[in-house]
């Protein structure tokens, strides 16, 4: 069984990013910049950077990055949690007989296992 779970940055993740970026641009200009000189040119550009860069990817101008993981192998069989059709009826029946189900619920649920087959 192979899964595959993928993360990208929001629109709204990419504009508050954006925004941060627009905050430290200001601070630059006109707190760090007087105070350090190069640096504070440095960190300006560096600041103003980040924030184009996240509003390019909020407007989807630049290609969002993302980060995926894939996990193979996480169980045997094709149902949920990788369990077996038969594992998953045994479960369910277990389940009945501790009435901890009614017989609909077992009936139905029985129904779809078997039509996943």
């Amino acid at each position: 069984m192979r899964r595959r779970m993928r993360y990208r940055p929001s629109k709204a993740s990419c504009i508050f990013g954006g925004i941060v970026g627009l905050i430290f641009t200001g601070i630059g200009v006109f707190a760090v910049i007087p105070a350090f000189g190069p640096f504070g040119i440095v960190w300006t550009l560096i600041a103003l950077g980040i924030a184009i860069y996240q509003f390019a990817m909020a407007a989807g101008k630049v290609s969002m990055g993302s980060w995926s993981i894939e996990e193979e192998g996480a169980g045997e069989g094709n149902g949920p949690g990788g369990k077996s059709a038969q594992d998953r009826l045994t479960e369910l029946q277990n389940l009945y007989d501790r009435r901890l189900i009614s017989r609909e619920e077992y009936e139905e649920k029985r129904r779809k296992i078997l039509e996943e087959l």
